[in-house]
């Protein structure tokens, strides 16, 4: 197998990146060790089943999904190459499904500890980002662009560009309100008047500002030092649906035009939940 694996880089070299070929040989190597302990030494032993047998082989050993359909990508492209040069009469791959990958659970903060993050704000406009963030499910890109004539203080909506500039209305809550009228109270008067949060140089705050802000407040308030804006984003839509809302609703507040996007959270919820039932329950 190993002199059909050597043709099988050969062919690729013109067509592959050095990293796509090291790659392949990394993972190729590792299907040529399995196949001979099978007794596979010929293109035409290979099986369905033997195939099968080496991702198996793979999982057992503890790999992430993500490098199983590396190792899943590599035997296809050998097979479907083999198959061309008449070493194989039909594709053993062609029917191996490629495993899917596992999207990591959101990190996300309880109330207390997001109450503790918001109060360590040194000001009132670091303290307004963050009631923002919270208040609304803000992305930061959403938080930066936000205009004074986007808000409305009465209504206690902004109105937000989201992922391809797409608007919606956000609604912000009673503290998000507050904290942003006592910020415009003492806002500065800047060069451009548009935007509601500032930099020290009286420009448009960015979106590395508020991360650096938020890893600040995490330190004072001593709360998960990973956060970044987005985790009050991911606070926001866990909050929300631990306290019973619905799972539409709560999509069309993040502004996801897929409700799968959203589903990630009910996951959230349930993690919670499966935590308070095992330190309750008495026989858990």
């Amino acid at each position: 197998m190993n002199r059909w694996i050597a043709r099988f880089l050969r062919s690729r070299r013109e067509s592959a990146s050095p990293h796509t070929l090291r790659a392949y040989r990394q993972n190729l190597s590792e299907l040529a060790r399995f196949l001979d302990g099978q007794g596979v030494t010929k293109p035409a032993q290979i099986t369905h089943r033997v195939l099968r047998a080496f991702l198996i082989d793979l999982h057992g050993r503890g790999l992430q999904r993500a490098t199983l359909a590396r190792y899943l990508a590599a035997t296809r492209a050998l097979t479907k190459f083999l198959l061309r040069e008449g070493a194989l009469a039909k594709d053993p791959a062609a029917a191996l499904k490629t495993p899917k990958n596992q999207r990591p659970l959101p990190l996300h903060l309880g109330e207390e500890d997001t109450t503790r993050l918001i109060d360590a704000a040194k000001n009132a406009r670091d303290r307004a980002i963050l009631e923002t963030l919270y208040g609304g499910g803000l992305r930061v890109s959403e938080l930066v662009g936000l205009d004074i004539d986007d808000v409305d203080l009465v209504r206690g909506v902004a109105r937000v560009r989201g992922k391809g500039r797409k608007e919606r209305l956000s609604p912000l809550g009673g503290c998000a309100v507050r904290a942003v009228q006592a910020w415009l109270a003492e806002r500065p008067k800047s060069d451009d008047p548009r935007p509601i949060f500032l930099n020290c140089r009286g420009g448009r705050l960015s979106a590395r500002s508020v991360h650096r802000l938020v890893r600040e407040c995490a330190e004072r308030a001593d709360v998960d030092p990973r956060i970044t804006p987005h985790t009050l984003r991911h606070s926001f839509a866990t909050h929300l649906l631990d306290r019973g809302a619905d799972l539409r609703e709560v999509q069309e507040l993040l502004g996801h035009k897929n409700i799968a996007t959203t589903q990630i959270y009910t996951h959230v919820s349930m993690e919670r939940l499966k935590k308070v039932y095992e330190d309750a329950h008495p026989r858990s």
